[in-house]
């Protein structure tokens, strides 16, 4: 039987930055489409939510990119920003999630903040054992362990947990089975000028991806690297084959440290950090490594 799976995405795919100089993540586009490619997989539908980029923009990204599909998938707007609890509103996405729960159960890979995984929880706590669990994009064994993209002293953000903190820990309270694929692993996974161009010579989803990720590719070379971490890949590639995938049981927690994505910080600026060891805390399924022919298994997987 195929593994019903439900996605929470904040897409992006060649979109310019509203918040800054340059251009958006493209690994989700990856994650999607290797979904959607995979035989032991039924999507049931797709949320969109803000993070990488606005609701605006990855809402309709969500519908082009189903365009790719050999089936018909539903797409819903979720969230456009952070939990708020004192004002608690749900979304089309949520109460599409809520329904699609009450008849079977799913798998859900949540790749962006998991915002609206956390309004489902809170409004339908009763669907929690619907979930046979949430992966996600987040995490790190210890506050120093940093995020690093090329060799030029840039640090990047948790940014799916820097978002939503509460929805984090919403899951956490509520008892979801979550499973972490955090930047230790894929931070092992390169994609490069050479995997882009054989992805351009194969179907119209690979060609539209691989175009999209000529600017993505160039702003990491020119932080130094030759290639680029395709962060949400990892958690896709659990879902199809965890085989694939290197893990170990940890407890997660939340911790406040001075914030490592600002120079000099001086402990001036101070933020969550989403800590995953043997301490006590929520267990999670924390993935930190690929088994040894995994780019030949990845490339396999999209093309």
């Amino acid at each position: 039987m195929k593994k019903q799976v439900w996605i929470d995405t904040d897409l992006s795919v060649g979109m310019k930055r509203h918040q800054r100089e340059g251009y958006c993540d493209v690994d989700d586009g990856f994650a999607v489409l290797q979904l959607m490619k995979a035989d032991n997989i039924e999507i049931k539908g797709i949320s969109a939510v803000f993070g990488n980029t606005l609701i605006e923009n990855s809402f309709p990204l969500s519908q082009k990119i189903t365009e790719f599909s050999e089936v018909d998938i539903p797409v819903y707007k979720g969230a456009g920003e952070a939990i708020k609890l004192q004002d608690l509103t749900s979304n089309e996405a949520v109460e599409a999630l809520a329904e699609a729960l009450r008849k079977e159960k799913m798998t859900i890979m949540a790749i962006g903040p998991a915002t609206d995984m956390g309004i489902l929880l809170l409004k339908y706590p009763e669907l929690k054992d619907q979930i046979e669990e949430v992966v996600l994009v987040a995490g790190r064994r210890k506050h120093t362990d940093h995020f690093g993209i090329g060799n030029k002293g840039v640090y990047a953000r948790d940014l799916n947990f820097d978002l939503d903190n509460d929805a984090f820990r919403i899951m956490f309270e509520h008892g979801v089975k979550v499973v972490l694929c955090p930047f230790e692993i894929s931070s092992k996974v390169w994609v490069k000028k050479e995997d882009l161009d054989i992805l351009a010579k194969g179907d119209a989803g690979n060609q539209w991806i691989s175009e999209a990720s000529e600017a993505w590719l160039e702003q990491w070379i020119g932080l130094g690297a030759d290639g680029f971490n395709p962060f949400d890949v990892l958690a896709s590639h659990y879902i199809i084959a965890p085989e694939d995938i290197i893990s170990e049981d940890l407890n997660a927690h939340l911790e406040i440290h001075p914030d490592d994505t600002i120079a000099e910080n001086d402990k001036k600026h101070f933020k969550q950090y989403l800590i995953c060891d043997k301490s006590d805390g929520f267990p999670v399924t924390y993935c930190y490594d690929v088994v040894e022919d995994y780019h030949q298994k990845l490339m396999d997987s999209l093309t």
